[in-house]
């Protein structure tokens, strides 16, 4: 997917903005006036199974209940752990999973990434509070189809999960406008390191230390040895040219690896 390539048309007859992707996808902009009389349950042979990713417990009994009440949604599987969510998702295999960008283990962004290439038939609906055009770039490259803001209008969620069941993008009009700033914007050139300088192997080990793991339970969380945690940590420093732990905590909430 290029997303260099985006374009905006208008819809007049349903006063909405679509973001074509090539060559046949499509994102649905909804206005900001959606109501919640306007979405409407999928038909399908069944409620859509739905995953719920989010390290707040109140966050998710209020979005499990709302996909209950306006979808008629089952919640198959719920958690505030990106690596549980990733082993929940491989055994109840959900149709859409909800995720928030700043989960503990495995972020958002990394974790939409695995189930994308393991679970093709699951589709992402990222919730972040961050409404940055970098943000949102990075969420749909990393394979999700949908991007809400937590300040959006809840009646987005309904949509965006019903939509990205239909595998179909969707984003809302905070998502969208920033999206088309990054488009139109000139590139701003740096020789800071970025995320892409680390193998995702390395990323997964970087947010497992700076959220105060040590060596040994690493390596048990990815199943490697401690000899290679260790190799890891120093490619890490190297790469990134940071020899603190402090210095790659920053990193790590810079490039939103972990939420501060």
């Amino acid at each position: 997917m290029n997303l260099s390539t985006i374009v905006t048309t208008s819809e007049p007859s349903t006063s909405r903005c679509l973001v074509s992707f090539p060559p046949d996808l499509h994102v649905q902009v909804p206005s900001q006036g959606l109501l919640l009389s306007e979405v409407k349950p999928p038909v399908a042979k069944g409620p859509l199974r739905v995953l719920l990713a989010d390290d707040h417990p109140m966050v998710r009994l209020g979005t499990g209940a709302f996909l209950k009440l306006e979808l008629g949604c089952e919640i198959c599987a719920e958690t505030g752990d990106g690596r549980e969510a990733l082993k929940l998702a491989e055994s109840t295999l959900p149709d859409v999973a909800v995720v928030d960008l700043g989960l503990p283990g495995l972020n958002g962004l990394d974790l939409t990434k695995q189930m994308r290439r393991y679970l093709p038939n699951t589709e992402v609906v990222i919730l972040s509070g961050d409404v940055s055009s970098d943000m949102t770039q990075r969420a749909l490259a990393a394979g999700a189809k949908a991007f809400i803001l937590k300040g959006d209008a809840i009646a987005h969620l309904a949509e965006a999960v019903q939509t990205a069941a239909e595998h179909r993008f969707y984003l809302t009009p905070l998502a969208h406008d920033a999206l088309h700033l990054k488009k139109t914007s000139k590139p701003v050139r740096s020789k800071a390191a970025t995320t892409e300088t680390l193998t995702s192997r390395e990323r997964e080990a970087l947010q497992l230390l700076v959220e105060g793991k040590s060596n040994k339970e690493v390596a048990g969380i990815l199943g490697i040895s401690v000899k290679t945690v260790e190799t890891h940590r120093a490619t890490v420093r190297r790469k990134l040219k940071l020899s603190r732990l402090s210095d790659l905590v920053r990193y790590a909430i810079r490039h939103k690896i972990i939420h501060a």
